[in-house]
């Protein structure tokens, strides 16, 4: 998503809602009043603190740590055992045994074993990944959200200039005759309802902040004024190419790798149902006869009681479990994907609507209604009627934006990023 367009001093206005000749279409430099001076926010530096600080992104870099230790381990061989005995407490009859005791893997467990933990790892990774792509379209949608909700303010307060303007217009009429009262009250509702709304708009500023700086554990206080352009649409890329991206997307990768590592936990089930043999190398002192004796030995555990195969079983299930579930991502990736795409589309069609065609009709429309009003032409009914036109297009435009934004982080919260759709 392109709406991060860097301004040359804070972010952009209201102004930029309306395209064309209007004085909307103008962009604006506009400084918002705040309590404490604090550094302007742009999605780049919310992306690079998101990913720096956010706490379940550090889990899943955990998980991976965790895993490569998993693969270490899974490399080593059998610990020898070192054994003494000794028959008998007289010094002159006793004998003393010293042995050497080494398990031997056989049937390629130590193979299985390691190939299990390199899809551990893999299967790690692949949730790493799957957790950074879901945090960037987050930001991104959180971003987005926090620029429409400053635009908002914005347009509440021009609104609210507007209806005060309109109630200071009604009461010099009704002054000087021209009006009756109740066009005057009229107009101090409207004053009013725009006042709620502009108080209800700064409240949605104040949680987008909050939403925003919980991506990498922070305090909305301490969010500034976000940098960025939502006028700057995403492209639109051909659905075909999309679609073949399915295949190596986060969610099929992770459940291709989950597969892999329940098929490798099969084999090395299979291959626990042949015993390990140990081998024993030791000595023997006899103190009666006075001499030295060799040892040498094998024990070999008698599969007779326990041959694994209920393990066997279990692993064999899980595998088909694990192959089913990766079947059934590719068809929720491919069916979420061709959602996205149509939400993308729709908004994106809808928004250009609003920006070329409603919007300039309703700016017009009202200003016709206003100067009308101000030469008895028009009734306060007709200006107001004009102006909820207007804000309800303006509010209409933000809700367009934002919904094609956030569809577009959707898709790349799959596909990872796309040119164009960043």
């Amino acid at each position: 998503m392109n709406f991060l367009k860097q301004a040359p001093a804070c972010w952009l206005s209201a102004s930029l809602l309306l395209a064309g000749g209007s004085a909307w279409a103008q962009p604006q430099a506009v400084e918002m009043a705040a309590s404490t001076a604090l550094p302007a926010v742009t999605l780049q530096t919310a992306l690079a603190q998101a990913m720096a600080q956010n706490p379940g992104l550090r889990a899943a870099q955990q998980a991976v740590a965790a895993s490569e230790g998993a693969m270490i381990q899974s490399q080593a061989r059998p610990n020898p055992e070192l054994a003494f005995s000794q028959e008998d407490t007289r010094r002159a009859t006793r004998s003393s045994s010293l042995q050497w005791n080494q398990p031997i893997e056989i049937g390629g467990k130590r193979a299985a074993r390691m190939k299990v933990a390199e899809h551990g790892v893999e299967l790690a990774r692949a949730e790493l990944d799957t957790a950074r792509a879901a945090l960037r379209a987050d930001v991104r949608a959180a971003f987005a959200n926090l620029l429409a909700a400053q635009q908002r303010v914005q347009l509440n307060e021009k609104t609210l200039e507007i209806a005060a303007q309109a109630r200071d217009a009604a009461a010099k009429r009704v002054m000087a005759g021209k009006a009756a009262p109740l066009e005057e009250t009229k107009a101090q509702v409207a004053e009013s309802s725009a006042q709620l709304a502009l108080n209800q708009a700064q409240s949605g500023l104040r949680v987008a902040r909050q939403q925003l700086a919980l991506l990498w554990g922070g305090s909305g206080i301490a969010v500034g004024e976000a940098m960025g352009d939502m006028v700057q649409l995403p492209q639109l890329p051909p659905q075909e190419q999309l679609l073949q991206k399915v295949e190596h997307s986060a969610q099929v990768v992770r459940a291709q790798q989950a597969y892999l590592q329940a098929k490798s936990t099969a084999e090395l089930e299979r291959a626990k149902r042949l015993p390990d043999p140990t081998v024993s190398v030791g000595i023997k002192r006899a103190e009666e006869a006075g001499r030295n004796q060799l040892l040498l030995g094998v024990s070999i555990p008698l599969p007779i009681l326990d041959s694994n195969r209920g393990n066997q079983l279990q692993a064999l299930r899980l595998a088909d479990k694990a192959e089913d579930e990766l079947l059934a991502a590719r068809q929720l990736a491919q069916a979420q994907l061709l959602q996205n795409y149509e939400q993308l589309q729709t908004s994106r069609a809808q928004t250009l609507q609003l920006q070329s065609k409603v919007l300039p009709g309703a700016q017009s429309a009202y200003e016709v209604a206003a100067k009308g009003f101000s030469l008895g032409k028009f009734s306060y009914l007709d200006v107001l009627d004009a102006q909820r036109t207007l804000a309800d297009a303006r509010s209409l435009y933000l809700d367009q934006l934002v919904a094609t934004h956030r569809a577009a982080a959707d898709i790349t919260r799959q596909l990872g990023d796309i040119p164009g759709l960043e």
